[in-house]
């Protein structure tokens, strides 16, 4: 897409363009906050001592507990919930995300869609100060509504990435969107820090701590989600599918058109799967880190959460110089030298000693220095890929596996822990997605996959 093209869709004026690049930053600053504080940090572990109140009442929640809740006569372990509920949001996720992204292809609307979703996320993210006791299944329903919410605004968001920047800008906004995300998930933590650290000098117990925190997390998505909402343009949609009758049933047909065009675009397809394997690794490494720093190796909500503090400062600057990278290297080569660190990441995890602090600290410099830069370049770099006009409906089937909605890894770890009884060989079996993604992104083709999406190529590929 040419710079005429953008002029089309609205962004005559380059300044203009550049205004609605740094409102579009603030959508990562604003759901940050949730992904980082609730669905990263504080609700699995917290969700995790709920579910261990219901099933061993009285018992200490430091203890495990081996009695099962019961999900419609299916036994859960109260340690797996958590993970059976992110897989089951990621489940649906599958059937709603395409059909919302087909929806908003064909909407000129798209800026109102993806502030709808994000404040239903966000009242969902706020209702969470209500979950406490053994009341675990209010907190399921409102980690499926958040988690799903966030996937449907994500669809729209990163959709419009497309239309705001051209081939050559796609890394580097990209790049900074999410670094500005990771920043903004480090000034509330660093709050929630404080609160959780101070909970006796504030009257609160580290309970009231904790949901209070989950509370602002929500109230901080809503709130800045005002800025994409007033400084972003909607445009009329572009190259849709010829298909008659309601919104609906026009977005069905749609979807169906789609997956028959996407058998014509192999690199996109082949990208799609590697992305599904190297990034269900990714968001189950991030979703089940506080819980195996705090079952596995004994380490305090204080220091899980300074732990992700220092992979937010690191995840900034790893982002932004990921993106640097790309435009000598090309995102491709570059995203696959990030997995096997990711893979080095894992094996780590598996030997790591119990209470070694330090340590932790230091793999958590390591996720941080690949985190963003991984996350960033795979989005701009599919970007490339989606055919025009079909950006939203095919950011869809990105989006399915996207962060915190990974459910591969997800349902893997849980089972693997159920069977052993530990999460050490839950994490290492995470090692298969780095692997079996970058084979198969190493086979993309991604200047010829540019071409068949009928795309500009940018410079450095």
């Amino acid at each position: 897409m040419s710079d005429s093209d953008l002029a089309g869709q609205g962004a005559v004026d380059p300044r203009e363009r550049v205004r609605e690049q740094r409102a579009w930053y603030f959508y990562d600053w604003a759901n940050s906050a949730y992904v980082t504080t609730t669905a990263t940090v504080l609700f699995a572990p917290y969700l995790t001592v709920v579910a261990k109140a219901a099933g061993c009442p009285g018992q200490d929640s430091d203890l495990s507990c081996s009695t099962n809740l019961h999900v419609l006569g299916i036994p859960i372990s109260p340690g797996s919930l958590a993970f059976y509920a992110v897989t089951f949001a990621t489940i649906l996720s599958a059937l709603v995300l395409p059909v919302v992204g087909a929806m908003a292809d064909r909407s000129p609307h798209q800026r109102r869609i993806l502030a709808g979703f994000a404040w239903l996320g966000s009242a969902a993210a706020s209702a969470m100060y209500f979950v406490s006791g053994s009341n675990w299944q209010l907190g399921v329903v409102l980690l499926l509504v958040a988690s799903l919410s966030l996937g449907c605004s994500l669809v729209v968001y990163d959709a419009i990435l497309c239309q705001i920047a051209g081939p050559d800008e796609r890394d580097r906004v990209s790049s900074r969107g999410w670094a500005l995300g990771y920043l903004g998930g480090f000034v509330l933590l660093a709050i929630n820090l404080a609160m959780v650290t101070l909970h006796d000098s504030l009257g609160l117990t580290k309970s009231e701590a904790v949901r209070w925190s989950l509370l602002t997390a929500g109230l901080w998505w809503a709130g800045f989600t005002l800025i994409p909402y007033l400084g972003l343009r909607d445009r009329p949609p572009v190259n849709v599918a010829p298909v008659h009758g309601s919104l609906v049933r026009e977005a069905f047909g749609q979807l169906a058109n789609t997956f028959r065009h996407l058998r014509g675009f192999p690199n996109t397809l082949r990208f799609l799967l590697a992305y599904l394997f190297f990034n269900d690794g990714i968001q189950t490494v991030i979703g089940v880190s506080s819980v195996y720093g705090a079952e596995q190796l004994g380490f305090s909500t204080n220091q899980l959460i300074e732990t992700i503090l220092l992979v937010q400062l690191v995840a900034f600057g790893g982002a932004l110089l990921f993106g640097r990278l790309a435009r000598s290297y090309g995102a491709r080569d570059v995203v696959l030298s990030s997995l096997v660190l990711w893979a080095a990441v894992v094996a780590i995890g598996f030997f790591l000693p119990h209470g070694q602090f330090t340590l932790w600290l230091g793999l958590a410099v390591l996720i941080g220095v690949v985190l963003g830069g991984s996350q960033a370049l795979s989005r701009s770099l599919y970007s490339q890929l989606v055919p025009r006009g079909r950006e939203a409906e095919y950011f869809s089937l990105y989006q399915a596996c996207e962060r915190g909605t990974s459910w591969f890894g997800t349902l893997l770890f849980g089972l693997v822990h159920q069977i052993t009884d530990s999460y050490r060989p839950a994490i290492l079996a995470l090692l298969v997605f780095f692997v079996l993604g970058g084979l198969i992104l190493r086979t993309v083709d991604v200047r010829a996959g540019i071409r068949d999406a009928g795309n500009v190529e940018p410079v450095v590929v």
